[in-house]
């Protein structure tokens, strides 16, 4: 039997490289059938089989009993998170010959799926769009994050809410509208000034480094309220608009996202409803007690553009 081809991404820092996901089904597997993910995938991946098959049973689709095998190519790159779950869905589906099968190596896919066949929103859109634009396929997302990938701009997206709108749609029953880029409104959720009580020093230095673009380092015992200072300084900073949201999700250094002991403030990444817009900033965590390292919490602000 033939393998069906589709493609997602794989994550390194904000950089997304390109993922084969190959589906294979042969007779075999003995009473039950026989399903497997082969490719260095991690726990969450592995679980994509479960996931998968209760989402097809959920739209009265049963997976033949036979021997399934995904394969995540190149089989040497680590492949992590549940995003993985939709393009392996759409890889059975074509294979089962629900879904035109030669025409499924054109799209980059990544979604998370519920039990009931609906798609879920992962992180890492944006960086995917910009990817399938860069190697010219097309892309498929959920719906919630379909504003997000639209301000990778030129691209075609089929942003679904769930397997059955997918599947109309592929085989030209229905017809999802593309998205529009949104800008995700939370700065309602972002901590106060405010809220601070006293710190009036402190305050005033926030104050001055969100004005200014300058630089700002807070130095003192743990609990002296460094933490709840910082995460207060990007509500200071003005919404940034979409090229500038764009540029900052593209200029930062891929570790000070994923290693510690950074942590990255809201904005970075997207959301559920569009692309988060306030200018980032960055806090060290201490790892511990008794090192003088973990009494010095440093805050760059961010520069003005």
């Amino acid at each position: 039997m033939s393998v069906a081809h589709i493609y997602t991404v794989a994550f390194a820092g904000i950089e997304a490289r390109e993922v084969d996901v190959q589906v294979h089904m042969s007779p075999g597997g003995g009473a039950t059938g026989v399903f497997n993910i082969v490719g260095l995938a991690d726990k969450a991946v592995a679980e994509s089989r479960e996931r998968v098959r209760a989402a097809l049973n959920a739209i009265g689709l049963a997976l033949p009993i036979q021997r399934i095998t995904v394969n995540l190519a190149p089989a040497d790159l680590p492949k992590e998170g549940s995003h993985y779950d939709l393009p392996i869905a759409i890889g059975l589906l074509a294979v089962m010959g629900v879904v035109p099968m030669s025409e499924m190596a054109g799209y980059i896919a990544l979604g998370e799926l519920s039990l009931d066949g609906a798609i879920v929103p992962v992180a890492g859109v944006l960086p995917a769009a910009i990817k399938a634009l860069e190697v010219e396929r097309a892309f498929i997302c959920p719906a919630l994050s379909g504003p997000e990938a639209a301000w990778a701009g030129g691209l075609e997206i089929i942003a679904a809410p769930n397997l059955i709108a997918l599947i109309n749609h592929l085989k030209g029953v229905q017809v999802l509208g593309a998205p529009t880029p949104k800008l995700a409104d939370d700065l309602m959720n972002m901590p106060d000034l405010r809220d601070v009580k006293g710190q009036e020093t402190a305050k005033r230095a926030l104050e001055i480094a969100a004005a200014g673009g300058h630089n700002l380092l807070m130095i003192g015992p743990p609990g002296a309220g460094k933490s709840m200072l910082a995460a207060r300084l990007p509500g200071l900073l003005p919404p940034l608009d979409a090229r500038e949201a764009l540029g900052i999700m593209y200029q930062a250094h891929p570790d000070k996202l994923t290693q510690p002991p950074l942590a990255s403030l809201p904005a970075m990444g997207g959301s559920d409803d569009g692309l988060r817009c306030h200018r980032p900033c960055e806090a060290s965590r201490p790892d511990g007690a008794g090192d003088r390292r973990d009494a010095r919490t440093a805050q760059e602000a961010c520069p003005r553009p």
